[in-house]
């Protein structure tokens, strides 16, 4: 008998559109052999109880806030219904930037220094001198690059705080980091390959993600020592964050020297998302239905 596969998609978080896309991904490419797939459109929290009702699992396409931040998936927990990716605690720790750059630094992991903001009037512009302009400015548990900006100047600050307020109530300045960014998927803990990404702007801004304006994706071998660096980061963020099922993890490059930036517990998944690219580049019996089959598996194994 097909497993019920309810697909969660939409959400209320700013990155509502970008669930959508994510997730009409998903549906499309399930193995229809395996999985009858059941949309299941989240416009306000307690849809989760009364639409997932009868499914035998929920592959959550959501993103942002009651989507990646572990509320989701403790009313799932408490449903009894198993779901893709990390649990709880894994979603919450990975989503809130400051909380997880401060666990990985505690463990040795490389990260470009920040501080936080809790009020928008209330900016340490001398802690921000001592990290040093140019900066980049965002909120402290958003995701997609949404109100994220890159400041030069101190003029320039509170303008960009003002904004990323608009979708966070801490945001967070930290150092700009010129180097090259790249993306590793983690699947149960196995490192797949890397992709560097390489967009046409200054940074990987919201237009570079979605609307693919000038934006190059290369499949990378690291060298060594590179190479061996970069995986023992990622088995150490893979550990302290205590994720599970699967994540994307991004860094940044800087002259051979690799810099922890963010975990992705539910990384965008339309066919040219970054996880799917890394996948795919596997060959034969790695397409985009081989990989929703494998994260629904795995996830089905751990919490089942």
């Amino acid at each position: 008998m097909k497993k019920k596969i309810g697909v969660l998609m939409g959400g209320i978080s700013s990155e509502r559109e970008i669930s959508l896309m994510s997730s009409r991904g998903m549906m499309k490419h399930l193995d229809k052999e395996k999985f009858e797939a059941i949309p299941i459109e989240i416009n306000k929290k307690d849809d989760v109880f009364t639409k997932c009702q009868g499914i035998d699992f929920a592959l959550i396409g959501l993103h942002g806030e009651f989507g990646e931040d572990g509320c989701v998936q403790s009313i799932l927990s408490a449903m009894d219904i198993p779901y893709s990716g990390c649990g709880p605690l894994p979603s919450a720790l990975a989503m809130d930037k400051d909380t997880s750059k401060k666990l990985l630094r505690f463990a040795g992991v490389r990260t470009a220094d920040w501080l936080v903001v809790t009020e928008k009037d209330q900016i340490d512009y001398e802690g921000v001198a001592a990290i040093g302009y140019p900066v980049f400015v965002k909120p402290n548990s958003g995701g997609s690059s949404i109100a994220t900006n890159l400041v030069r100047q101190k003029e320039d600050l509170a303008e960009a705080v003002a904004e990323a307020f608009k979708y966070d109530n801490e945001v967070m300045i930290e150092a700009y980091i010129n180097g090259d960014e790249i993306s590793i998927p983690m699947i149960d803990g196995d490192i797949y390959p890397t992709i560097a990404i390489k967009p046409a702007g200054e940074f990987y801004d919201i237009k570079a993600k979605y609307e693919a304006v000038g934006t190059e994706y290369v499949v990378l071998d690291l060298d060594s020592p590179l190479k061996e660096e970069v995986e023992e980061m990622l088995h150490t963020t893979w550990r302290e964050l205590k994720l599970e099922s699967y994540a994307r993890i991004d860094m940044l490059v800087r002259e051979g020297v690799p810099y922890f930036l963010e975990a992705n517990t539910l990384p965008g998944m339309t066919p040219k998302s970054l996880v799917p690219k890394s996948y795919a580049s596997l060959g034969e019996g790695h397409s985009y239905t081989d990989l929703l089959t494998k994260m629904i598996e795995v996830s089905w194994d751990i919490k089942h």
